[in-house]
């Protein structure tokens, strides 16, 4: 319940190793990662800067940005509020020191800093090319206040996470045709719509009437396992069905194979204590 894991390599150079072979994308559960030192320990109040520093020169030469964080875990995001302070002094101090580019740059290394309680860290790096480029791996995406459910922003994050920016205008078109399996009452289907796609919205439950007044819904008063489109140039199919995940699953391989759609971003309610076993089916 630590929000966060320690995995020891044997060599020193294999954590480098590690985290420029393995692909970030290929990990389920992990929202950052990083390649971190010894812990530092009983950092003294009036001078943290100083061994954090020391820890970082000889690992990092030019960083191009820095991230002061915490675990997401409620007594850690304490800390945020003295991370965000602590951001300033310190990239300064880092800068000094050749740590980090007087500028910040995707092309270099990114330094962290993770507190784990107060005047303790690991310090550490990781590869812009390679990791989560948002600040403690969450994005900060804002609840639009028309949404008809905060089950929205899942939408809205899969997006981020999953397609490139440069890519959105392509595959996130005007005029695509999507399907919204268990759509009510409209949380994924306000993301299609807000990129001006036409929607097939399935789901017995009513739809909020400000999606159904866009024109761009058509809701289909249906069963989502059951139903079968009629158009063959449908681009997405999201599913946020309450179901088990197997089963979620099986309709979405259906989905693909029989090439009802081209692409597809589905939710899988995992169970809270065998999450890793439930994806490894």
């Amino acid at each position: 319940n630590a929000g966060y894991v320690i995995y020891e390599c044997y060599q020193p150079d294999d954590g480098d190793k590690l985290i420029r072979e393995l692909p970030f994308s290929s990990l389920i559960f992990a929202r950052q990662w990083f390649v971190v030192g010894e812990l530092l320990q009983h950092l003294p109040p009036e001078d943290r800067i100083t061994p954090i520093v020391g820890m970082l020169q000889g690992v990092v030469e030019k960083g191009g940005e820095l991230r002061v964080e915490v675990a997401d875990t409620n007594e850690s995001k304490e800390l945020l509020k003295f991370c965000r302070k602590f951001t300033v002094p310190l990239r300064a101090a880092l800068r000094d020191a050749g740590v980090l580019a007087n500028y910040e740059t995707p092309k270099r290394p990114v330094v962290h800093v993770f507190f784990i309680a107060p005047g303790c860290c690991y310090t550490g790096y990781s590869y812009s090319n390679n990791n989560s480029p948002f600040y403690m791996g969450i994005p900060r995406l804002k609840f639009p206040a028309d949404a008809p459910s905060r089950s929205t922003l899942k939408l809205e994050e899969a997006f981020h996470v999953f397609i490139p920016a440069d890519e959105w205008d392509e595959r996130l078109a005007n005029g695509m045709w999507a399907v919204d399996l268990g759509a009510c009452p409209g949380g994924w289907t306000y993301q299609l719509v807000k990129r001006n796609m036409w929607v097939y919205s399935v789901d017995n439950g009513p739809m909020a009437q400000s999606l159904m007044d866009t024109g761009q819904v058509t809701w289909l008063r249906e069963d989502g396992f059951k139903f079968r489109p009629t158009r063959s140039n449908i681009s997405w199919m999201v599913c946020d069905m309450v179901e088990k995940p197997a089963k979620v699953a099986a309709l979405m391989a259906q989905w693909l194979v029989n090439g009802w759609c081209r692409e597809t971003i589905f939710n899988l309610k995992l169970p809270m204590k065998k999450r890793y076993e439930e994806v490894s089916h």
